[in-house]
């Protein structure tokens, strides 16, 4: 069950997936993928549910709310194992986490600000929602590591974007308004393509150093004029093949002794390497 099927990222994890599940060896395994957005947590409890009685195994990428935990402490009872992927959601419940670091991705944004920036000055993340865990990890790094590092910079209040693009791209051109001398950019969420357009809007592409996660035809584009500086990417195959090899060890041995959590290390894509 993924985020935002209008997102080209989530559509290309669907299709990764259903490719490891029909390469399988040894195993006859059929996949099913379906979208839902993350904006209502009782929709998503309810969709849980209804997958549950239809599966071996279930992953998601969605928040973490007690309405979802609910669900997937419903399905682990009734012996329905639940990954969370790249967010994490339902700690203690779940089977296990598989994705990233997000603390040493937000780390590894904010060094990357830290390095490229001409100068000193204002730095901002913005995330998808303050209930994705993921988003909180990546924007605790991020902090974190200015505040080690490089506490000569500034970092103003978080900014929300609700996902779409207009009000993204409306959000960033308020927030450069506010802070003209803005040095460095992290979304720290998924959907750049308004924050991107409002950095070339204006006028300021290449002069604020601004850092995506995930590579999309979008991101690949901004890299490609470096209207973005650098991209934290997932490395899809290696994802997946984690994610299902995990879902099927859970179907095939049953529940581990404890939740677990598998980080994947992830790849960090500038303008040179596309």
């Amino acid at each position: 069950l993924l985020d935002e099927a209008h997102q080209p990222f989530f559509r290309g994890l669907g299709t990764g997936l259903e490719r490891e599940v029909a390469g399988l060896a040894g195993v006859r395994g059929r996949s099913r993928v379906d979208f839902i957005g993350w904006r209502d947590p009782i929709a998503i409890a309810r969709r849980l549910r209804e997958f549950g009685r239809q599966v071996d195994a279930l992953a998601a990428v969605t928040i973490d709310h007690p309405a979802i935990s609910a669900a997937v402490a419903d399905l682990k009872v009734d012996g329905v194992p639940v990954f969370s992927l790249l967010s994490d959601f339902a700690p203690g419940i779940r089977e296990a986490y598989v994705g990233l670091n997000n603390r040493k991705a937000g780390r590894a944004a904010a060094w990357m600000i830290a390095r490229a920036a001409p100068q000193v000055g204002k730095v901002a993340i913005i995330v998808g929602s303050s209930r994705f865990h993921g988003h909180e990890m990546r924007e605790i790094g991020f902090r974190s590591y200015f505040r080690e590092k490089a506490p000569g910079f500034e970092v103003v209040d978080t900014l929300v974007n609700p996902g779409a693009e207009s009000l993204a791209r409306r959000a960033t051109l308020e927030l450069l308004a506010r802070h003209p001398d803005l040095a460095g950019l992290y979304v720290g969420g998924l959907g750049p393509e308004g924050i991107i357009e409002a950095l070339r809007e204006a006028g300021v592409a290449g002069q604020v150093i601004a850092i995506a996660n995930e590579l999309t035809p979008e991101s690949a584009e901004a890299l490609g004029d470096e209207t973005l500086t650098a991209v934290v990417e997932t490395p899809m195959s290696g994802f997946c093949r984690e994610t299902v090899g995990q879902m099927l060890r859970a179907i095939l041995d049953g529940p581990a002794p404890m939740a677990g959590q598998a980080f994947l290390p992830f790849n960090l894509v500038i303008p040179e390497s596309i």
